[in-house]
């Protein structure tokens, strides 16, 4: 599945890996009942409400969207160690190539598949970054995530995104301003 992916991405969103459900209708986060799409619009991530197969117009709202693994599997379980390296490799190339100005790892999984063991604890903003990009992670949206069961619970972390990369592009502008002073 094609990843969503455009120049200096406000946020680029980084999955495990397509549901068989997301590959079978090409778009991402498809799965009936998965809660991404409402959640980004209900944080004010996105200007309009939108579905799975609005996921081509992120790049209009410099937003970006990748997975770790590009095979679409039932469970990330299926997943082998050998694709998650591949994938970290594919996933620094990506980021170093759009620049995103924050990562947001879309579940506590993924994070941890990418930085190892130096990943601690659970959603987010993190101490690491890749590039010049901060890091954040927000719960997985799966109706399966038993931490964050309800849409709220979720909510309340991609509304904290929504503040986070906010505050990123404030402190980026206020450098520019000081610069040209």
């Amino acid at each position: 599945m094609a990843a969503r992916l455009c120049p200096r991405p406000r946020i680029l969103f980084v999955g495990i890996n397509p549901s068989l459900r997301s590959a079978q209708v090409g778009h991402h986060f498809a799965g009936p009942g998965n809660p991404f799409w409402r959640l980004l619009y209900a944080a004010k991530l996105v200007p309009e409400p939108c579905t799975y197969e609005g996921d081509v117009r992120l790049p209009a709202w410099k937003l970006a969207l990748t997975n770790i693994v590009p095979r679409a599997t039932r469970a990330a379980s299926e997943i082998t160690r050998a694709e998650y390296a591949a994938g970290r490799a594919t996933l620094a190339q990506q980021i170093a190539r759009v620049k995103p100005r924050v990562i947001a790892f879309v579940g506590v999984t993924v994070y941890r598949a990418f930085f190892g063991a130096r990943a601690r604890g659970g959603p987010g903003p993190k101490p690491e970054r890749v590039g010049a990009a901060r890091v954040f992670v927000v719960p997985n949206p799966s109706g399966l995530n038993a931490a964050y069961p309800g849409f709220r619970d979720k909510l309340v972390w991609f509304r904290r995104l929504q503040r986070y990369a906010a505050t990123s592009a404030a402190r980026r502008r206020a450098r520019k301003r000081k610069r040209s002073q």
